[in-house]
């Protein structure tokens, strides 16, 4: 009875722990290249990503070997680049981009990889602009807010 018992959370172990591994590759220079979870060969939860000198590149979920959920990319001096939504392996939903000092440049709502919705300009942290895109094509634009209101329902920034 003991050796079952002994035999069944082995084999509970084995098969848990065969399913996902943790995968890790460097660089030739010894630094690591990334690091995540394997699953059937495909990524599969959170990963990280980095540049040959060591710094973070990008750090976020996979399922089933695509992106998915909420991602964070960052420059080789470790500032953010940009930041957004992933849907099996598209960029979807806002997405903040950043200037080289770490301030929002832009917010877009993007779908399948493409603007669609819209896109607010920032210059030193003011909003300057907004524009609408439909399937990566600008359709409208907009440079003061009073005349955006008028045009547009605030319901549709969400």
């Amino acid at each position: 009875m003991k050796s079952n018992i002994l035999l069944f959370f082995l084999l509970c172990y084995v098969v848990t722990f065969s399913q996902n591994k943790y995968h890790k590759s460097y660089y030739d220079n010894g630094n690591l290249k990334e690091e995540g979870w394997v699953k059937s060969n495909k990524k599969t939860k959170y990963w990280k990503f980095y540049y040959e000198n060591g710094v973070l590149k990008k750090e976020g979920r996979f399922k089933n070997n695509l992106k998915v959920k909420y991602w964070y990319f960052y420059r080789e001096n470790s500032s953010k680049e940009k930041e957004g939504h992933f849907i099996k392996g598209k960029q979807n939903k806002w997405w903040l981009f950043y200037d080289k000092e770490g301030n929002v440049n832009h917010k877009c709502q993007l779908k399948n990889n493409q603007k669609n919705g819209y896109c607010l300009l920032y210059k030193k942290q003011k909003l300057i602009k907004a524009v609408k895109f439909k399937n990566g094509k600008k359709v409208n634009e907009w440079s003061d807010f009073s005349s955006f209101k008028e045009e547009n329902s605030l319901n549709d920034l969400k």
